[in-house]
């Protein structure tokens, strides 16, 4: 069998360190587990109201910028901040 080398960032390399030294445990009930992540993922994700709201042109350029740098539709990016905003993992500065 060939061995081929891996490239790999600081992080991933830290979780294979930490893979190597036994630091994993297990998850005891896998499928469970799993089907119950899912399901929040899904509900966390569900996008179920609309609403409309006025900004400026300036500010929608500027959110239409940071979501192409990002890749993502602008609306999606605009959603995301929202979710990060009132979930507390986004802070404003200053």
């Amino acid at each position: 069998m060939k061995k081929t080398k891996l490239d790999l960032d600081q992080e991933e390399l830290q979780i294979l360190r930490d893979f190597e030294h036994g630091e994993f445990e297990s998850i005891h009930d896998f499928q469970k587990e799993k089907k119950e992540l899912e399901e929040a993922a899904r509900s966390t994700l569900q996008k179920d109201r609309r609403i409309n709201i006025r900004i400026s042109s300036r500010d929608l350029l500027r959110l239409q910028m940071q979501a192409a740098r990002e890749g993502v539709p602008y609306q999606t990016y605009i959603a995301s901040s929202l979710h990060k905003l009132v979930s507390g993992r986004l802070k404003e500065v200053g």
